[in-house]
């Protein structure tokens, strides 16, 4: 659960970056919100192996 808050923080944290990148085509605040979504996604898969492994232990 620990990391499934970090993942909520996260997009929080970028609310402000990807709203400069898309109403005013900052460049840099699109590179923040492209190294945030990495860091998403590798939260995402780390998630994921979790939930996978808590299952198959489970039966």
């Amino acid at each position: 659960m620990e990391k499934f808050s970090k993942v909520k923080e996260l997009l929080a944290s970028i609310e402000a970056d990807a709203e400069k990148f898309y109403s005013a085509g900052n460049s840099a605040a699109g590179t923040r919100v492209r190294k945030a979504m990495q860091d998403l996604k590798v939260l995402a898969q780390e998630i994921r192996t979790e939930v996978t492994d808590k299952k198959n232990s489970d039966k």
